[in-house]
């Protein structure tokens, strides 16, 4: 891809994760527990991915971890920058399914499984992950959320 194609499409990951970490907030505050647990694991794995197209990458799967750990052979400086980040991978990927479906956990549903505290710490460990995929394109998260065209991302 172009660096204008590559910054357009990390662009619209990160927006896209940072809108579902909006969600997770929102759920939240609503006592929605496990669906905010899943909107911010969404949040954590869009950073991710964003920082992957930015890169010139295809990223591939739903693990926060692997995505940082895949780093390594992609761009040694980037996984440098985020390997720190691995905690906070290994927390989200914990809610990527049970979260949403009533036979992940036996005998509970979601809904009984996952209390405001689970919500709490994934919301900041997917902020913690946007955060860092905006210290990596800063010259990209400056830019309006209103740009729509490869052209217009670059810096």
């Amino acid at each position: 891809m172009s660096t204008e194609k590559n910054v357009y499409e990390a662009l619209r990951w990160l927006r896209t994760g940072e809108d579902d970490l909006d969600a997770a907030i929102v759920l939240r505050k609503n006592k929605k527990f496990p669906h905010a647990c899943f909107h911010a694991q969404q949040a954590g794995e869009k950073a991710l991915k964003a920082v992957w197209y930015y890169a010139d990458a295809d990223p591939w799967g739903h693990s926060i971890r692997k995505l940082i750990e895949d780093l390594e052979h992609v761009d040694l400086s980037l996984y440098d920058r985020l390997k720190n980040l691995l905690r906070a991978g290994t927390v989200l990927d914990r809610f990527y399914i049970p979260t949403r479906y009533p036979n992940g956990l036996p005998e509970l549903t979601p809904g009984e499984a996952y209390l405001d505290e689970d919500a709490e710490e994934c919301i900041q460990q997917a902020a913690d992950l946007l955060a860092a995929a905006k210290s990596i394109l800063p010259s990209v998260t400056k830019m309006s959320r209103d740009t729509t065209t490869p052209e217009a991302c670059l810096p």
